[in-house]
């Protein structure tokens, strides 16, 4: 079973995460996680410490806004597919994309392009993410 939160639970969890981080609580392990790709992503501070504007803003592709939402979980995707190595395969992509880098962050949004695009073709064409074109994806950005 696939885990599909709302757009409210997913700001709700990073809002939540950053401001425990922030006032120095304990955080659960993936909060940690969310915690330390937001600290990368100064220009998202502001947002995360408004709540109320953070929960209402659209971010919309067509005004050429990237959706910090959308942007975090995809970082907190590629590290959960990297810790199990699902698909198969991926884990040995990004390793190769971190040595080619030396920089996590940037080896991570080298990848994100590959998530992104089979996430958006799966969505045009209504059909399952293609994990054997992802696959591709990543292992032609890892050999360049």
């Amino acid at each position: 079973m696939i885990f599909q939160p709302s757009r409210q639970e997913v700001r709700h969890f990073f809002i939540a995460a950053w401001q425990r981080h922030c006032k120095g609580l304990p955080l659960a392990p993936i909060e940690h996680l969310a915690a330390d790709w937001i600290c990368l992503h100064p220009e998202y501070h502001h947002l995360l410490n408004d709540a109320g504007e953070a929960l209402e803003r659209d971010f919309t592709v067509e005004d050429g806004q990237v959706n910090p939402f959308l942007h975090l979980s995809m970082h907190l995707s590629l590290e959960e597919q990297y810790s199990i190595d699902q698909p198969a395969g991926v884990r040995g992509c990004i390793d190769q994309l971190l040595h080619r880098h030396q920089s996590r962050h940037d080896a991570m949004h080298e990848a994100m392009e590959c998530l992104g695009e089979m996430l958006h073709e799966a969505q045009q064409s209504g059909l399952t993410p293609d994990a054997s074109r992802y696959l591709e994806c990543l292992s032609r950005a890892s050999s360049r």
